[in-house]
């Protein structure tokens, strides 16, 4: 059965830091390409960030670029998103998504992903 499970989310004032980890269970991790999105109250689901099996190569979505890094441990299976210099606009709901994919590239739209977690809340306040 397969699972991922997001973590790490909270209320943090604005300039505040967060981390996000995300464990995918029943896949082999190191197979993953993986990705994080978030979902805003009243918008549509948009992808923060994406990172191959690898580790090679990363993208951001404009927005948090220069702010998040995306990084992953295969050895702990354990995907993480660190998030800095945060902003109220940052608010939302974080998915990790996951898909069977071992190329040097990383999927930006969530419609590649076939597993996703039930999210971990990010609030940040002004």
């Amino acid at each position: 059965q397969v699972q991922v499970v997001e973590s790490g989310g909270g209320v943090v004032q604005a300039g505040g830091s967060l981390r996000l980890s995300c464990t995918a269970s029943g896949l082999t991790f190191d197979d993953l390409t993986m990705g994080w999105f978030r979902q805003a109250p009243g918008k549509e689901r948009e992808g923060v960030s994406c990172i191959p099996w690898s580790g090679s190569s990363t993208r951001y979505t404009d927005s948090v670029k220069g702010r998040f890094t995306i990084s992953r441990d295969n050895a702990k299976n354990t995907l993480y998103l660190q998030m800095n210099s945060l902003k109220p606009e940052d608010t939302a709901m974080y998915y990790c998504a996951a898909v069977t994919h071992k190329g040097s590239w990383c999927y930006e739209s969530q419609y590649a992903y076939d597993y996703s977690g039930q999210g971990t809340p990010v609030t940040v306040s002004s």
